[in-house]
């Protein structure tokens, strides 16, 4: 009899918690409305980026004018998307660097077109074209082709980059305010400002100190070629992380509560990994996408990166990248600051 009363007593204790808690969420009407937004958030997303028709796996470029598909049957391919390119020196340039996997031209005949031989995309589409028409001529690439791992490997440093800058720094102010931390740093005269810069500058160091490791580790695995300037680069690398950290402290400076920073960071993360250019290009998407990816400052630096060390660009070629976050990093320093609480009510 007394173990049954004591288990009783424990799941009555257990349930009053469960039930406090789930109170506690309930009210807390920020932490309801992101918990549950943000996964239909991320579904509509989803569903404007990949929904419709199936997507293609190859993406060839066709010299303008573009013909009808009834005047060339491999324009009518089912899993190919075929976008239309005005320049062809531009457009060979975007073979070369695995924005494209195959470039046709079909203003005359045979036809030409060029492709990578070390890119399993390019070597599939290419075959499948020569099925069509045996007749294509194959042309040479100017310089020495980018790998496609060499595409890649900017976007996997950039990836985490962006982990280490947004997550890393929001929640560390956020439990600054829930244990009270930064009550006590309101009777300072630190302003709020001086605060998020020191926090800035602070992850600033861990989140390049991490990206290096990455750069020379996986660098010496898959010898990766930088064929610009590494000073460059960091300079690209440093502007990056400064605006992602203060981008994530904008979401830090005003939440006290875990779970809605938790889900307005992924809600920030998701869409720079899908559409920055992390995995694909976005060539050949529609425009809207492409023009919502520009303000995402990861873009830019995967941009200015990319041009760095698959062209060897210098610091004019870049410069609106390099703009483009230094002024987010102000004005993203501004808002926070502007908007920062130092106590949870």
């Amino acid at each position: 009899m007394s173990l049954f009363t004591d288990i009783r007593r424990s799941a009555k204790r257990l349930f009053a918690v469960w039930h406090a808690r789930n109170l506690e969420f309930v009210r807390d009407r920020s932490s309801l409305i992101f918990t549950l937004g943000v996964p239909v958030a991320l579904v509509v997303a989803m569903a404007l980026i990949f929904g419709g028709p199936p997507r293609p796996l190859f993406k060839v470029g066709v010299l303008a004018p573009m013909p009808a598909a009834a005047s060339y049957p491999f324009l009518g391919e089912r899993y190919f998307q075929f976008v239309e390119q005005p320049q062809q020196a531009a457009a060979i340039h975007l073979v070369s660097r695995n924005d494209l996997d195959l470039l046709l031209d079909l203003r005359q005949r045979p036809a030409r077109y060029w492709a990578l031989e070390d890119s399993p995309k390019g070597y599939m589409a290419e075959k499948l074209l020569l099925q069509a028409d045996p007749q294509a001529a194959r042309q040479p690439i100017a310089g020495a082709p980018t790998r496609y791992i060499d595409w890649l490997f900017p976007g996997v440093l950039g990836m985490n980059l962006m982990f280490a800058c947004l997550l890393g720094a929001g929640y560390v102010v956020v439990r600054y305010r829930k244990n009270g931390f930064l009550k006590r740093l309101s009777a300072t005269p630190l302003s709020a400002f001086e605060f998020l810069a020191a926090q800035v500058l602070s992850r600033l160091g861990l989140a390049l100190a991490v990206t290096l490791i990455l750069y020379i580790g996986i660098g010496r695995v898959i010898h990766f070629h930088n064929a610009g300037s590494n000073a460059l680069l960091l300079l690209v690398v440093v502007l990056g992380a400064l605006s992602l950290i203060a981008f994530g402290l904008i979401v830090a400076a005003y939440f006290a509560s875990e779970e809605v920073v938790g889900g307005l960071l992924n809600f920030l993360t998701w869409p720079m990994m899908l559409l920055s250019g992390i995995w694909f290009s976005l060539e050949g998407s529609p425009r809207w996408m492409q023009i919502l990816a520009q303000l995402f400052p990861l873009t830019h630096v995967l941009q200015a990166v990319r041009a760095i060390t698959l062209d060897g660009a210098g610091p004019a070629a870049i410069g609106v990248d390099l703009a483009y976050l230094a002024a987010t990093t102000l004005v993203f320093l501004a808002v926070g600051a502007y908007s920062f609480r130092w106590r949870p009510e």
